[in-house]
């Protein structure tokens, strides 16, 4: 049988690998690469405007900061990520100065807001010269990771219970309810629901494409709630948090969502933690002290007599009020929500709950998992550890296990808790099946009302564009000893990242082809959805190159977006266009081995899936040979 305490020791061992290897790879991004490959990776950002600095609801001194708004990169800047504030020269020999420290607060496009420190010096960044932010090493999550992995391996009680049956054999304990019917989830949606109501220990909802893992998650929480007065819902990204909370909102559950959101407006911003205080009817009153504190401290206020009393006075009337307000939001609340890291932050200092539910389990590091695992009477996990894994960035800690999520650890462990969700309802029957047979066992089925659905008449709904036919027909044309490169997967010189130039304008001619067969009008009219999906970052800024610069997509650029695999999980588009960029001689394919990649890649389709790629590179591969054999038989 399985040491618990033997795996716990050797997950910290690679945690403790990954630490070093992020560490000393940001310390050398930061000392040799330069400002401008950090901001080509979305690491920083350079030449920032400095906005309006003020005091938010919690007290926290933040600072608005902007770039240009005609960027379009992609960045890495989000909720509680580390950053570091800079003033740069292009001037040789002038050093590069760190002139204080904040956190992310929020980020959007091309403007975050950060927390910083009292004795941050704002006029300094403003003053002559070029400003930068970019992202700290954060020594916060790895720390709460650390500190989760000590603690359940010296637990005792329930979480000492937990963990002997999460990392065993040990059979997970059942309460015998009767099963319930929700008439508006469909079969194996129904089964996974009373699993969870009857989970004692572990459950996990597994959710392909499209099957609706958030509508039985938001219904295995709401049948939950009628048995417990609160859980803790846990993503591992804020985005995944905010769409998870939302659902629940529109459920009509009261959430109180610790962190700020992703998507910064109204709806969302209405059920923060933040909000709420602030929207406390003791607010008022606690923000009059605040500042009456802050202001006797600049000294604004020096000759009032009694300085001391009146400073202890007013600081515990202002604690008075926050434990107040805390316990007013914090009681009436049904779901409280947060990030994984989020559930290590001293406003949950010491609470429990009966359940904790982890969605998108699959996405995270094990030790991630394992933080609000300590607050847990029992854990549901949901997700598809079939899509995206967990971003490893040690190779030889991934190579060793590091890349295994908890949600993969219980399916191995513990396959009677897992509730594999069937019926999908996105995909048509085509575009499903390859994937269903590779990764499901063949159990998924298209619903009814997608089964069947395309957008042109007699349309093939997946094909293959090959570009070694291409390279061959050149390859017969060009003269004697001319050397035909066309096609082929180069390095980058910006990011280092591959990129495959001819195959990106094969890309923007094959999608301006189908749109024309489509007819631009109708196009416009229905508003079809396009997705362009490359695993490199490289290509995927060439193509939304080719997309600004070529005219005939003007009309249709607000219904085309174009992004990486991992930048696409969790959406879905009409009409996907893949380009996988690898071609070379010898047979190399890069992270394309990660087939779990690809799947995500192709079930983001709704009717069209066009590939676009190699066979005589990537068929090497077996994956994509059986792929190319299936997509040849339709």
């Amino acid at each position: 049988m399985t040491n618990p305490l033997k795996t716990l020791n050797e997950i910290r061992r690679l945690l403790l690998m990954e630490y070093n290897e992020e560490k000393r790879s940001f310390l050398t991004a930061t000392q040799r690469i330069g400002l401008a490959r950090l901001a080509d990776r979305g690491d920083a950002w350079m030449d920032i405007k400095i906005g309006k600095v003020y005091y938010n609801s919690l007290n926290q001194r933040c600072v608005e900061v902007f770039r240009d708004e005609n960027i379009e990169d992609d960045h890495h800047f989000e909720y509680g990520r580390r950053i570091a504030f800079l003033k740069f020269s292009d001037t040789p020999g002038k050093d590069t100065r760190i002139l204080f420290t904040g956190t992310v607060s929020f980020a959007e496009q091309n403007r975050m807001v950060a927390v910083i420190s009292e004795s941050s010096q704002i006029t300094t960044l403003q003053e002559g010269g070029r400003a930068a932010v970019m992202l700290s090493f954060d020594e916060t999550t790895y720390k709460a990771m650390f500190d989760a992995i000590d603690r359940i391996i010296n637990a005792k009680g329930r979480l000492g219970e937990l963990r002997d049956i999460i990392y065993s054999k040990k059979a997970a304990g059942e309460f015998h309810i009767p099963a319930m019917r929700f008439p508006y989830l469909n079969e194996s949606q129904q089964e996974a629901v009373n699993k969870v109501i009857r989970a004692k220990d572990v459950a996990i909802v597994h959710g392909p494409p499209g099957t609706g893992k958030t509508t039985t998650l938001v219904e295995a929480i709401n049948e939950t709630l009628k048995r417990e007065s609160q859980v803790l819902v846990c993503a591992q990204s804020n985005m995944a948090v905010d769409w998870i909370s939302e659902k629940l909102v529109d459920r009509g559950i009261h959430v109180l969502r610790i962190g700020n959101p992703a998507r910064v407006n109204d709806k969302m911003l209405s059920f923060t933690y933040e909000r709420r205080f602030e929207s406390h009817p003791d607010y008022p009153d606690l923000w009059r002290i605040r500042k009456d504190i802050r202001e006797i401290r600049s000294g604004k206020r020096r000759n009032s007599d009694q300085i001391h009393q009146k400073l202890d006075r007013l600081r515990s009337r202002a604690t008075e009020l926050e434990i107040r307000i805390n316990n007013d939001l914090f009681n009436s609340a049904h779901v409280i929500a947060c990030t994984l890291t989020g559930s290590d932050g001293k406003i949950l200092s010491g609470m429990k709950f009966p359940t904790v539910f982890v969605d998108e389990a699959a996405q995270a590091l094990e030790a991630a998992t394992l933080i609000p695992l300590r607050r847990a009477g029992r854990i549901i996990l949901a997700g598809d550890h079939c899509q995206l894994p967990p971003t490893v960035k040690c190779y030889e800690a991934m190579l060793q296990g590091l890349g295994k999520s908890l949600l993969e650890r219980l399916v191995e462990n513990h396959p009677e808790a897992v509730s594999l969700l069937k019926t999908q309802y996105r995909m048509n029957e085509t575009i499903m099946k390859f994937s269903s047979d590779r990764f499901y066992n063949g159990e998924m089925k298209a619903s009814e009302d997608v089964k069947s659905r395309g957008i042109l008449d007699f349309d093939t709904s997946i094909e293959w564009i090959d570009t070694a036919e291409l390279i061959s027909e050149l390859s017969e044309e060009k003269n004697e000893g001319e050397d035909i490169r066309a096609y082929r997967d180069a390095v980058s010189g910006n990011s280092f990242g591959r990129i495959n130039r001819e195959e990106a304008q094969l890309t923007m001619i094959t999608l301006q082809n189908y749109i024309t067969k489509i007819g631009k009008q109708r196009f416009l009219d229905e508003r079809l959805d396009v997705g362009l999906i490359s695993p490199y970052k490289a290509q995927v800024n060439y193509l939304r190159h080719l997309l600004k610069r070529l005219s005939f997509f003007k009309p249709y650029r607000s219904l085309i977006s174009v992004n990486t695999v991992d930048g696409f999980q969790g959406q879905e588009r009409d009409i996907i266009v893949i380009s996988l960029v690898r071609s070379n001689e010898q047979g190399q394919i890069g992270f394309l081995q990660d087939l779990r990649r690809m799947n995500v890649a192709m079930t983001r389709a709704r009717m069209k899936l066009i590939i676009i790629g190699d066979s005589s590179t990537l068929c090497r591969h077996p994956f994509y040979s059986k792929l190319k054999e299936y997509i040849e038989s339709l």
